[in-house]
């Protein structure tokens, strides 16, 4: 058992069990859309999220503090973003009720037909998907950047499209914010959060229109960003889930008699929680519901029958960004959504490598800070206040950067395993990932190339990172795999719903059953494969 008699008692467990129909593990892209559904179905829902319930007031880039998750003490340190570091590999991961969507840069675009065209199962492909994509698309309110609202990024990217006669490859890339036609730069102070359009969505949520003030990742202050938590898990909630902050699951059981057992940790209140629920949707991501599975399996051997392809086939989804400089053109990629545009080279046209260009903003952290000071009450009418008003209105320290951004379709090559701390060499507990760059290498280097390229068409001066050049290493935020969708246990983990191989009603829906790279960003296909999926269920 996973936990002894005696350790339950000594840690408040006692005999008190909440009962469920369905428990979802995590309320990103999967748990979110899933809890929608599956409460829209009458079940009674509960969404058990590890991080907290972030409000405006309290992101990160207005506190400046809390921006850290630490997994070895989430009680002490549970802030905005995990980031994991695995030697040549580092994956970064939101963290509070929405998943990845509160640090994602908001695309939402479905994968290519062809990219369904191996390593699915049988009844995966594009037409399948398609009315669920459709679907996501209303529900996350996805529009494009209107042509008058073009930064100069997106020029930028255009005029480099068309210098390497690429012309053709170029689009603005749909995005889950919502956009106001009539804003303009022309207006004065054109940033300000006072232009922003309040709305009430379909879900009952008060909401703003953009106004390119460039925090996407770290927290739409306007909230035009169309994150879960405004959306699925709003619809979840008015149709009677329950979302719970800061339960950290540590363990699933399989009852004799059907269903599961669920052990979390209550992190808020620093006691354990325990559920039995007849269904359980794993939902944490890539990385989280890998380990779950992992520590189920290999740890506290509570799911001994787990395939034994669990962790393998792991892909980073070829992140790659390259940052570039010119001395005659204001770029401002702190103004403006994250991502406007990209260049499609997902048909192999070069050379057989697979991207997709993106160009790439970065949030004026200190900028941002400085500005929320000098309007609080408290310095708005000193001369300190002036001053950082003045500061957050006016600064722009990246004028003349711009950030290549862009996935690629790497091959499989990662694995995740439970190993061994060097200072505790007798008890393998560690999440550790093996990863082959040589997997990756063709398609993230044809990106790379191409972004020198583009540079170099459009008079700036490229900066390949050393990371890459020398040591072949990557950080990702859209990692996949490692809970792989397949057509038999020797081949995955999970079926074609999602559904664990040799346990009924336990399901894995995010990231983690995405068998291949998509060689773009992912949240739209792990949304509407978690529609699909809970299309199939009763």
């Amino acid at each position: 058992k996973a936990l002894s008699q005696r350790r339950r008692k000594e840690q408040g467990l006692g005999e008190m069990m909440e009962n469920v129909d369905v428990l979802i593990i995590g309320s990103g892209f999967g748990g979110s859309v899933m809890a929608c559904r599956m409460a829209e179905k009458g079940s009674r829902v509960v969404v058990l999220e590890r991080g907290r319930r972030w409000l405006s007031d309290d992101y990160p880039s207005v506190s400046q503090r809390d921006w850290f998750w630490d997994e070895d003490e989430p009680e002490k340190q549970n802030g905005w973003i995990d980031f994991r570091y695995f030697g040549d590999m580092s994956i970064a991961m939101g963290a509070g009720v929405g998943g990845g969507s509160l640090i994602y840069a908001n695309v939402s675009i479905e994968a290519k037909p062809e990219a369904f065209a191996q390593g699915w199962p049988e009844a995966i492909d594009y037409a399948t998907l398609k009315p669920h994509y459709d679907t996501t698309g209303i529900m996350l309110n996805v529009q494009e950047l209107p042509g008058n609202q073009w930064t100069p990024r997106t020029h930028l990217m255009k005029e480099g499209a068309d210098a390497v006669g690429a012309g053709d490859r170029f689009r603005i890339v749909p995005q889950a914010i919502t956009f106001d036609p009539d804003w303009s730069t022309q207006r004065d102070d054109p940033y300000s959060y006072s232009h922003s359009q309040s709305w009430v969505n379909p879900q009952g949520k008060t909401q703003g229109t953009c106004v390119h003030c460039g925090n996407c990742d770290l927290g739409c202050p306007v909230q035009a960003k169309n994150t879960l938590d405004l959306n699925y898990l709003a619809a979840a909630e008015n149709a009677g889930a329950e979302v719970r902050p800061l339960h950290h699951v540590r363990t699933i059981r399989a009852l004799e008699g059907g269903g599961y057992e669920v052990l979390a940790r209550d992190l808020d209140n620093h006691c354990w929680r325990r559920f039995k629920a007849e269904k359980v949707i794993v939902a944490a991501g890539s990385m989280g519901s890998t380990e779950l599975l992992l520590r189920c399996r290999d740890q506290y051997k509570t799911l001994p029958k787990l395939s034994r392809t669990l962790g393998h086939n792991w892909s980073c989804n070829g992140d790659f960004a390259t940052m570039a400089f010119y001395d005659e053109r204001q770029i401002s990629p702190t103004r403006g959504p994250t991502i406007t545009s990209a260049i499609d080279y997902l048909d192999g046209a070069d050379g057989g490598a697979r991207y997709f260009v993106e160009d790439g903003g970065v949030p004026d952290i200190l900028g941002s800070w400085m500005e929320r000071l000098g309007k609080d009450p408290r310095f708005a009418s000193t001369r300190l206040g002036a001053a950082m008003l003045k500061y957050g209105e006016s600064s722009d320290p990246f004028a003349k950067m711009m950030p290549w951004f862009g996935q690629a379709m790497d091959d499989p090559g990662g694995r995740f395993y439970l190993g061994r701390r060097w200072y505790w060499p007798w008890k393998k507990d560690r999440l550790k990932l093996d990863w082959d760059y040589r997997k990756a290498e063709k398609a993230v280097q044809g990106l790379a190339d191409r972004h020198l390229a583009l540079t170099a068409a459009t008079g700036g001066d490229p900066m390949t990172p050393a990371t890459w050049d020398w040591f072949k290493d990557l950080v990702t935020p859209h990692p996949l795999g490692g809970c792989n969708m397949a057509d038999s246990v020797d081949q995955g983990v999970v079926d074609h719903r999602g559904e664990v191989f040799n346990y009924p009603n336990l399901f894995v829906i995010d990231g983690a059953m995405v068998p291949r790279a998509l060689g773009l960003n992912p949240s739209r296909t792990i949304a509407a494969l978690a529609e699909y999926a809970a299309s199939e269920m009763g």
